[in-house]
Order: C-alpha cells, then structure tokens, then sequence
C-alpha cells in the first residue's frame, strides 16, 4: 500500500483518492516522458491526469521526484539483473553486459541520461534514489571483473556510470545511427582492459 510521509516524518496509508491521484500521475508521466522526454509539462502531466498542479507537487516535489518514481520499475529490473550476473563465471561480460542494459534505460527517455549525469554528482537529488543503488550494484560487478583481472584496477564505477549516461546521451543525439551506442560501448570496453 502506498504512504506518505507526515510532518513527524512516519508512514501513514494513503486514502484512496490520493492513490488514484498518485496512479493516474504516475501513468500520464511515464506516457509524457515517453513522448516528450523528460522536460516534458509537469502541467500538462497533471491536467491529463485530471488533477490540478498542487497536487503533483504535493505527490511529487519536483520534477526529479517525479522522474525517480516513474523509473523505479526499470530501476528494480537492473538491480535484479545485476544481481544475475554476479553469479556469472565471466565477469567481465557479466559488467559489460549490464553496462549495456545500463546504456539502453538512460537511452529509454529523451532528457534522463542528461538528468542521471547530473544526479551523479547531486546526493541531494531525487534522481540520487536511481543512481545509488545503480552504483552500488555496478560496484559488484566491476569488483569481480577487477579481482579476475579482466577490467583495469583505476576504472571507477563513477567513471563507468558516466560514461555509459555519456554514451546514452550521444546516442541521443543521433537518432539516425541506432548502431552508434553499441559502438561506443565496444570501445569503452575496449579501454577498460588491462
């Protein structure tokens, strides 16, 4: 069930009109950034969700709250593929595997490897709820690939993360070259060898 936080700071149930409120934004953001990208209207996302713009950002703080709730099923799927791969034999295709469903989620919304770029650095950001755990999981995979000795022991999962919102975000750019991420990812993994 759904909670909200109370000026104390405990959990209390949502009531059922707020749930359907919180749904219906939830639908409508996901529809709106799939179509528009991230920047997309937060007023238009509530008009179409049939709910005035008080209560988006009483549902949603900011467009970062808001972006960190419409992707954490995506988030969810990559925390449990990297989880997978860890029992992997061949670690450093297990990373290079998983930095590529990485490449493919920041490609998903125009505007959201921009914004996780930024997050990276901004603990504060609500998009920090994504690229924590991002990392974390990352962290393991790139450990295991550095202890087989496939991957440099001076590549970062930092470094990693960014390059892979860097290789989202070029790819971004050049919708006509639907081959250009997946290049850029051969030569990233390229470099990463010792």
């Amino acid at each position: 069930m759904a909670t909200t936080g109370t000026a104390q700071g405990a959990a209390r149930p949502m009531r059922a009109d707020a749930r359907r409120n919180y749904g219906r934004l939830l639908a409508e953001a996901r529809g709106a950034f799939a179509e528009h990208g991230t920047d997309a209207s937060l007023e238009d996302i509530a008009r179409r969700a049939g709910v005035g713009i008080g209560t988006l950002y009483r549902h949603f703080p900011n467009r970062q709250a808001l972006m960190n709730a419409v992707f954490q099923e995506a988030l969810t799927a990559l925390l449990d593929r990297s989880r997978e791969l860890a029992e992997s034999e061949e670690p450093c295709t297990a990373l290079v595997m998983w930095l590529r469903a990485n490449v493919t989620h920041a490609g998903e919304y125009r505007g959201l490897a921009r914004a996780l770029m930024s997050a990276s650095h901004d603990r504060s950001s609500a998009l920090s709820g994504c690229s924590v755990p991002l990392r974390a999981a990352g962290q393991v995979l790139l450990g295991r690939a550095q202890e087989a000795g496939a991957v440099r022991e001076d590549v970062s999962m930092g470094d990693l993360m960014q390059l892979t919102n860097a290789i989202a975000l070029a790819a971004e750019q050049s919708p006509d070259d639907p081959e250009l991420a997946d290049r850029l990812l051969t030569l990233t993994v390229r470099g990463l060898k010792p």
